[in-house]
Formats: C-alpha cells, sequence, structure tokens
C-alpha cells in the first residue's frame, strides 16, 4: 500500500474516532475524497475487523472495536511515565514553542483522566474530571454558576461538552439556550452536574477557529504587525503559539503575519504596547483601535484629536 493512501485511510480513521460525528458526504467534502473511496476504505476498515456503527445518515468507527483498543495502548502511558513526561516538558521555558507542541501530542495521544491530573490544578480538577465523564459518557451537564464573560450575569448553563482546548483552559460545549457551539472557560464554571440526558445535538458539534489571542470564532482576518523587542517579548510570553507566526526583520524588530477570528484579542494586546507596535496593512484594525479607544480612553482620544 503507497504512502498517500496510508495517510488517506488514517485521517478518515481520525474522523471517524472524533467527539464529532460526521455523514460521508461531510467527511467527502473535508478530506477532498469522492463517496466511493470512503466507502471502499470503510470495508477494509470493518474487514480487519473494526466495527462501524451508522445513526441515520452519520457514521462512526466504534472505539470499542478490539482492534482499536489493541491500537490505543501502542501510545498509551502510564501514570509514572506522564510525571516524568510531565517534568522533562515543564523544564522547557515557557516561551519555546517546543513545549506547547510536545503537549499538544501528549495531549491527543494520552488518557484524559490521568493526563488531566498532571497538568491541571486547584478547584479546576474537579470541574475537568467531571467534563471529561460527560464526555465520555455523551451526557448533557449543567454548568453551575457560570459567570459570563460579557457582563456580571451568573447563572447555570445546560451544554453538551464534547473537547477541550489546550491545556484544559476552555471546553468545547454545544449551548442548547443559543443553539450553537461555544467555548467555556473552566475558571468561570462554578460546578458541573452531569445529567441522564445523551447528546441530542451531535451532529451539530464543531469546533471554530480559534486564533493564537485564544478568540474563536468562524471568520478569520490577516493582520500583520511590526513589533519592536519588547512588544515581541511579552507577545510570546503572553500567547507562546504567537511564535510560529513571527519572523524577524531585522535585530530590533519582528513580523507577525497571522490571522484572527476577531480583533478584539489583538486589539486590546496592540492598544497596551501602542509605541512598540506598527500596524502594516490592516486599515479594518486601525479602524477596531481607534472605536476602541474612543470608547474606553475617550480623554486620550479628545487630546489626540485636539493635537492634530
Amino acid at each position: 500500500m503507497d504512502q498517500p493512501k496510508i495517510e488517506r485511510m488514517l485521517r478518515l480513521m481520525k474522523m471517524l474516532t472524533a467527539n464529532t460525528s460526521y455523514t460521508v458526504d461531510d467527511i467527502a467534502e473535508r478530506l477532498d475524497m469522492s463517496r466511493r473511496t470512503i466507502y471502499r476504505y470503510i470495508d477494509t476498515f470493518r474487514e480487519a475487523g473494526f466495527v462501524i456503527k451508522k445513526s441515520d445518515n452519520y457514521i462512526r468507527l466504534d472505539k470499542e472495536s478490539p482492534h482499536f483498543k489493541d491500537i490505543s495502548q501502542l501510545v498509551h502511558f502510564t501514570e509514572e511515565e506522564a510525571v516524568i513526561l510531565k517534568r522533562a516538558i515543564e523544564s522547557i521555558d515557557d516561551t519555546n514553542l517546543l513545549k506547547q507542541n510536545l503537549k499538544r501530542k501528549l495531549y491527543s495521544v494520552y488518557d484524559n483522566k490521568i493526563l488531566a491530573d498532571t497538568i491541571v490544578r486547584g478547584s479546576n480538577t474537579a470541574t475537568v474530571h467531571s467534563l471529561i465523564e460527560a464526555i465520555e459518557q455523551q451526557r448533557q451537564v449543567l454548568l453551575k454558576e457560570y459567570r459570563s464573560a460579557h457582563g456580571s450575569a451568573v447563572r447555570d448553563r445546560k451544554v453538551e461538552p464534547f473537547a477541550f482546548t489546550t491545556n484544559y483552559v476552555q471546553v468545547w460545549c454545544y449551548d442548547t439556550e443559543s443553539d450553537m457551539c461555544k467555548l467555556f472557560k473552566l475558571a468561570r464554571i462554578g460546578s458541573v452536574e452531569i445529567l441522564s440526558e445523551e447528546w441530542q445535538h451531535q451532529h451539530q458539534h464543531s469546533k471554530s477557529f480559534i486564533d493564537v489571542f485564544r478568540v474563536s470564532g468562524d471568520e478569520r482576518h490577516r493582520v500583520r504587525l511590526r513589533l519592536g523587542m519588547m512588544a515581541r517579548n511579552l507577545l510570546i510570553e503572553e500567547y507562546p503559539l504567537a511564535e510560529g507566526e513571527l519572523s524577524q526583520a531585522d535585530d530590533n524588530t519582528w513580523i507577525l503575519d497571522t490571522h484572527v477570528a476577531s480583533y478584539a484579542g489583538v486589539g486590546r494586546f496592540v492598544v497596551g504596547l501602542m509605541d512598540d507596535i506598527e500596524i502594516i496593512d490592516s486599515p479594518e484594525l486601525e479602524q477596531y483601535i481607534a472605536s476602541y479607544v474612543r470608547k474606553h480612553y475617550p480623554s486620550i482620544a479628545t487630546d489626540a484629536a485636539k493635537s492634530m
């Protein structure tokens, strides 16, 4: 079997075992395959001993298949191994992109409950464990006393959790009230109550794009910034994944060329370091920042207008 074919089959297997369910048409579009090819690969999985499940138009590869369990053992770590790996990774400087890459790879293959214990601390531990259990059982939950980021409201939210972001900072959920998928910060959750209801909206579970400033959304806006030494160092310290989007222009300046889901995250960062950042070919970002300053710092905007 040629390598490209193996890669296509592995990508298909990954989609068939993801937390989100897909139709054959969804898979064909995402993997750029024909329906005929997908069905042929699925038949190959079935002949190899894997259990294929169908529900309406959605199709999955059952993780309880004996062969799937055998494969999972190849990438499983014991708790002692996890502690050793965690210590080794944590010894790497936080500004090093390698550290984030290593963590992300571990998260993708390691048992969630044990892995969570190696990286989650304090009051969030019980929250993470409850959410992991709900995801494994495909149950709805109540996020008790969730504190909204857009106001002072504190109330319960009924959701279907289905995936975590890096470091278990946020959890992707289908919000039954708004009928859409959202990110919820674990630090804002009072507690988690697992409900008896199973997932009702699994076919709508989907993760949106998350930019380097940790803002999620379906849109993508290109942003280019010229950063001085101080801005570059602070950017990497606060948003480590941005390091992969930076290129050095000269000894003292760097170019950040990235896409953002909205201008909120990058805008707040730029406003705090305007003396050390130049916006390049991003007029929409300039307009956002001008509006932001007028709204939050009216005296500064007035003084600037008088000096013109």
